[in-house]
């Protein structure tokens, strides 16, 4: 059942991150988020809320693969690959992904408490 309901959150979660829906962002992460990005800044929930809101930042696709769900009891970890492609900063960009997010249940509610992103160099 776990499963299921994080398999759904993620995909609210991709929709969210494609068209910067900042609330459900908001609601699908925690306050606390800590999160290391493909660069090794560590950033927090307002600094990913304000790329999105902001326009700095906008997905244009996110294609996922490769998605496998570990079930710790009230802890999930979820990794996965993504294809993706969007503007940063004025400048496309087209880059292969892999993240790791942890999910944990609070009070009733699964939320994003910590994950990382690394980019794909192909060899």
């Amino acid at each position: 059942m776990k499963n299921i309901t994080i398999e759904n959150l993620e995909e609210k979660l991709r929709q969210a991150m494609l068209t910067s829906d900042v609330a459900v962002l908001d609601e699908l992460i925690a306050d606390d988020l800590v999160w290391t990005m493909h660069t090794g800044k560590v950033v927090n929930k307002q600094f990913d809320l304000e790329m999105h809101s902001s326009g700095m930042f906008k997905f244009t696709s996110l294609n996922i693969s490769d998605r496998q769900i570990h079930i710790y009891g009230d802890c999930v970890v979820v990794t996965l690959k993504v294809d993706a492609a969007g503007i940063y900063n004025s400048q496309a960009f087209s880059e292969i992904y892999r993240f790791t997010r942890v999910w944990v249940q609070r009070q009733n509610r699964w939320q994003i408490v910590a994950g990382h992103v690394s980019q794909v160099i192909p060899l």
